[in-house]
């Protein structure tokens, strides 16, 4: 995730709201499509994060959580083309634990067309390593996949 941030903003140590505010300024100074990746260890930031993206237009591409127990989030500055595939279907599976969105998911692929685009919405904690190996093993192309809340995940899945 590192390797396709623009900035780099590290505001460990620092309370809520700094991270937000931070991210904030440099953000607004980015070019749209620009991406800022930052570092925070304050349990609160995915939350504020993820208000001030749907507010703002801008977007929380994804996070990861760091050895060190920091997490990293991946924010996209609003107005740039679009990273997320159009969907044709969406399914969501909030609040059904795993296998059920693999298993759900994989009938509903089973009646599109080749080419046409699932967008599956979960919340259970193992679906992203589930679906990502779920797609490698050829059940369906794994076009993209981010964390569009606090501890939900959207994947955008091609019909082979």
């Amino acid at each position: 995730m590192s390797d396709l941030a623009t900035l780099t903003l590290d505001v460990s140590g620092l309370p809520c709201p700094a991270p937000l505010l931070g991210a904030k300024k440099l953000v607004d100074d980015l070019q749209p499509g620009q991406t800022l990746r930052l570092i925070s260890d304050c349990p609160g930031t995915a939350d504020d994060l993820f208000s001030w993206a749907k507010v703002t237009g801008n977007a929380v591409l994804g996070s990861e959580r760091l050895a060190d127990g920091k997490s990293a989030y991946l924010i996209q500055r609003a107005g740039g083309a679009s990273t997320t595939p159009v969907a044709h279907v969406t399914l969501d599976m909030r609040g059904v634990s795993c296998p059920g969105p693999i298993v759900q998911a994989r009938k509903l692929l089973e009646g599109m067309k080749s080419g046409e685009v699932l967008q599956l919405v979960s919340d259970c904690p193992g679906s992203a390593d589930d679906i990502a190996s779920w797609a490698r093993a050829g059940a369906a192309d794994l076009l993209f996949s981010h964390e569009s809340g606090r501890g939900i995940h959207e994947f955008y899945l091609k019909k082979a």
